[in-house]
């Protein structure tokens, strides 16, 4: 065999080679790519399932992932902590919209319907944003331990980080979690301060927002961590037991807020039951549609109003 069939064959052999690791190299890049997904379709709001529990429509969950709707809500549950995946919330909310539409149109009127559905998407936010406000409202309950624990892992002189792997272990949910989220991330190379930064605009308060700003400039320049802890722990323990007592005053007021709604409704059911078929004749003119509409909006602004009236920012 001469040189150029050498050459020939090793060029061929070369990159038959070659063709044989593209396939492989490709083959397991699309076995990790799919194993990414699964385990994103098996976590919820950053948590593993536990043994035994599968989710359900893992296909809506992988379509959804992919769009601006399905981000949205993966953000609005990553943030309450619900052990439940951006698909499994759409499908429960379309149900419950669907059944809403049906009850009331056939309770109430068919043009109720339509109101109803709408009703039922705004609770869906207003549900997200209660848990979320809630999870924030226990981080805050346990935002004296934490500075406790961080003030006396770093006056015993172990770094910021490992002060924070500390607090992940020894706290529970939701602060346990959260910092376990952030060393996380700092196992992955981001920063002290963007981990930090996250967590504070994933839980928003103005007691997280101290803690993190002072863990940050300590990180960043150095100084008094330790006493700076020590001061902040105290001024956060009278700051929760002021929460608790405002809380406690306007439970009142946020419980008006509530009835104002249920005794409207509670108005065109008794209505209906009386005369049946009422909302029907109201509701099949203009006028009365106009009208059914401007109650609704008086009694969804009254709501608001009750409810801006008791929120007082600590």
């Amino acid at each position: 065999m001469d040189t150029t069939a050498q050459l020939a064959l090793g060029a061929f052999l070369l990159a038959g080679a070659l063709a044989v690791a593209a396939v492989m190299a490709f083959a397991s890049g699309r076995a990790q790519n799919k194993e990414y997904l699964k385990r994103l379709s098996e976590e919820a709001a950053g948590r593993e399932l536990p043994p035994g529990r599968r989710r359900a429509f893992t296909g809506v969950d992988k379509r959804l992932r992919g769009t601006r709707l399905g981000n949205r809500v993966q953000s609005g549950l990553a943030a309450t902590g619900l052990d439940i995946s951006p698909g499994e919330f759409t499908v429960y909310v379309g149900a419950v919209v669907a059944g809403l539409w049906l009850l009331a149109a056939s309770v109430l009127a068919p043009f109720f319907g339509p109101i109803a559905a709408v009703l039922g998407l705004l609770a869906a936010g207003a549900f997200l944003s209660h848990q979320r406000q809630r999870r924030t409202e226990q981080f805050i309950n346990q935002l004296p331990e934490l500075s406790r624990i961080l003030a006396n892992a770093t006056s015993a002189g172990l770094a910021l980080r490992t002060a924070l792997a500390m607090a992940a272990d020894e706290l529970e949910a939701p602060a346990g979690e959260e910092l376990t989220l952030v060393n996380n991330q700092l196992a992955v190379g981001r920063s002290v301060e963007d981990a930090l930064n996250e967590l504070a605009e994933r839980l928003p308060s103005r007691e997280l927002v101290v803690l993190v700003t002072t863990l940050v400039l300590a990180n960043r320049a150095g100084g008094t961590l330790v006493a700076s802890l020590r001061n902040l722990t105290d001024t956060l323990e009278e700051r929760k037991e002021t929460r608790r007592e405002v809380r406690t005053m306007l439970a009142e007021v946020n419980a008006t807020a509530f009835t104002v709604p249920v005794l409207g409704l509670g108005a065109m059911l008794m209505m209906n039951s009386m005369m049946p078929g009422a909302l029907a004749r109201v509701t099949g003119s203009a006028i009365g549609q106009l009208a059914i509409i401007g109650a609704v909006g008086l009694f969804a602004a009254g709501f608001f109003v009750i409810r801006r009236l008791g929120k007082i920012e600590i």
